[in-house]
């Protein structure tokens, strides 16, 4: 395996251009001011009345030194300035190497300490105390870096299934630690990118940001044409600069944590970053994603839905409406509005599980809580609710292929059932996983212990068992969770991360059903996919779906597709009736059988 080399941080450095194609064409190509076009004919050699004045050496030398002066000035600063850059990204790299030099060390050598102990207790002490002081030292060297280093910090916050509390928890705080760029480089990006002032296309534009997120801001701003209210996303002007050598940094991190430890590969985070990253860099992507996302939750009204519209955008700015709204995990707001926390919950279930399960349907793969909003409805929707959810940043989505969406559903029907067989054989098509990698799969993808998996997820989740699956987690589980979400599809460690983020969403809200309502919705969707993949095999088929055979098979499948529909409303309703009197709906362990 090679190091990053000096060579190499050389070539990155080296490659750097010094500004876009487009100024470099309009300082090559702009026009001269006449007052420094006659300058420069008062010393033009080669004509007839200069040659018959008397020469003016002073005056000439004086010239000839200011012009030697400039280009030399010139010269230094630009000089200087690939200097100061390659300092800073020499800088850049040394934290990184030096944290990462430390953190290897620190880890050997309380690991061969740990070994020389027999006491569990001091052996677990011991381990924490490294986990501590190595998240410590690589949180300063993330917010040191800033950019991309924010966003692998934040990303890793979340990832408490499978990274130590000691690190989590000491990168929470980046989540609101963000970079906010000045007025000024946010005036001159603008400049750059469209030939064009603020002032030209906004009469007003907010100078400080409404929020600051590891990649771009969001200024308020008024469009100078119509006086629309919009929301202007700008990405953060130095970003662009030092992604290369970052991702390059990054790659080089987890490759060499791979190297000390083999059985921690987490090499998948860094290949992931590479290709997710571009697409959240690019805001023309955004505005397109958010365009198709909006049109295809136009045609299910009755979903309290709102996707901000995007008025126009360049690679990265972004002018969109101005959606506002509060957290969805702001009970006080929620209560103080009448909105019900059950039905929030339901329509997020709704809302993520027709992005996973829809036929051509998006899927948004950053739904944590800065990306979400909701507001209370100035109209009642068709589904009745009396609220909306907002959904910002759509720079990163994938598209689930449809066999993949066919064999997760059943998959999920499989784990709502308790059907352990069916599950083991959906959970190999999906994502290969073998009958020795099933138990710690099944509760990667419920968030729950193995031993609720197979028998009933349908009861909340306690703080017994969240303990439970942090010590399993510390007692070895955690380089097998490791392994295998280094072999699944990209597409299902996002799914994940999906599911994660709303499970985690929902378990704030603390909702009165607690985890079986949002599982009764999945499985509608579940069926309702399943039910698809039957008719489209049925219409394959020789003759018309009128024929006895295609007919009797049709029948059958709406049948099927009815049976859980029906029993699917009844439990909903049963639990909507135990919610109205007053009764506890939480701890019902018993699954529906599909």
């Amino acid at each position: 395996m090679k190091c990053l080399s000096i060579n190499s941080i050389g070539r990155l450095v080296g490659n750097r251009s010094w500004t876009c194609s487009n100024c470099r064409t309009q300082l090559l190509f702009a026009p001269t001011k006449p007052t420094q076009y006659s300058l420069a004919r008062r010393f033009t050699t080669g004509s007839s009345h200069y040659s018959k004045r008397p020469p003016r050496p002073r005056k000439r030398v004086t010239v000839l030194t200011a012009a030697a002066t400039a280009a030399t000035g010139a010269g230094v600063l630009a000089f200087t300035d690939d200097i100061k850059y390659g300092y800073d990204a020499a800088e850049r790299a040394g934290r990184v190497a030096a944290a990462l030099a430390i953190c290897i060390n620190d880890y050997r050598t309380s690991l061969n300490q740990r070994d020389t102990i027999e006491n569990l207790e001091e052996q677990d002490v011991i381990l924490k105390a490294c986990h501590k002081r190595c998240a410590k030292r690589t949180l300063k060297v993330l917010e040191k870096n800033g950019g991309i280093f924010i966003k692998l910090g934040q990303h890793l916050s979340a990832m408490t299934y499978l990274l130590p509390r000691e690190w989590t928890d000491t990168f929470i705080p980046l989540q609101d630690k963000c970079p906010v760029s000045s007025f000024e480089s946010i005036e001159n990006m603008f400049r750059s990118d469209t030939g064009e002032e603020l002032k030209d296309y906004f009469s007003e534009f907010s100078e400080q940001p409404i929020g600051a997120a590891s990649l771009a801001q969001v200024h308020l701003a008024t469009v100078k044409e119509d006086g629309r209210k919009v929301a202007v996303k700008v990405q953060h002007p130095g970003l662009a600069q030092w992604t290369p050598l970052d991702l390059a940094l990054t790659r080089f991190t987890f490759s060499t944590l791979k190297r000390f430890f083999p059985e921690y590969d987490l090499e998948w985070l860094s290949s992931e970053m590479e290709v997710s990253l571009p697409q959240e860099l690019d805001f023309q992507l955004e505005a397109a994603n958010a365009i198709r996302t909006q049109r295809y939750f136009a045609q299910i009204p009755e979903l309290p839905l709102v996707i901000p519209e995007v008025l126009w955008a360049k690679k990265r700015i972004l002018v969109m409406a101005n959606e506002s709204g509060h957290r969805l995990d702001d009970l006080e707001y929620l209560d103080s509005n009448h909105i019900d926390r059950d039905e929030v919950s339901a329509t997020l279930a709704r809302i993520f599980n027709e992005m996973i399960f829809g036929k051509n349907a998006p899927l948004h793969c950053d739904p944590h809580g800065g990306n979400l909003a909701i507001r209370k409805s100035t109209r009642r929707r068709p589904g009745g609710a009396n609220f909306e959810i907002v959904i910002y940043d759509h720079g990163l989505y994938r598209d689930i292929p449809e066999s993949l969406q066919r064999s997760y559903a059943k998959m999920w029907l499989a784990v709502i059932d308790g059907d352990m067989p069916a599950m083991k054989q959906y959970a190999h098509e999906v994502a290969g996983i073998t009958d020795e990698q099933f138990p710690l799969f099944a509760s990667a993808i419920t968030g729950r212990d193995y031993t609720v998996v197979s028998s009933s997820i349908m009861k909340s989740r306690s703080d017994e068992e969240k303990k439970t699956m942090g010590d399993a987690l510390q007692e070895g589980l955690l380089s097998d969770l490791v392994t295998m979400l280094g072999q699944v599809p990209r597409v299902i460690l996002l799914i994940l991360k999906t599911n994660d983020l709303t499970r985690s969403l929902d378990e704030n809200l603390h909702t009165r059903q607690g985890p079986m309502r949002s599982f009764m919705i999945l499985a509608r969707y579940c069926a309702r996919t399943v039910f698809r993949e039957q008719v489209e095999e049925i219409k394959r088929r020789p003759g018309s779906l009128l024929w006895p055979g295609n007919a009797i098979r049709l029948i059958a499948a709406w049948m099927g597709y009815l049976r859980v529909e029906l029993k699917l409303e009844a439990f909903e309703l049963w639990l909507s009736v135990k919610r109205a009197v007053g009764m506890n709906t939480m701890h019902y362990g018993s699954a529906v059988s599909l």
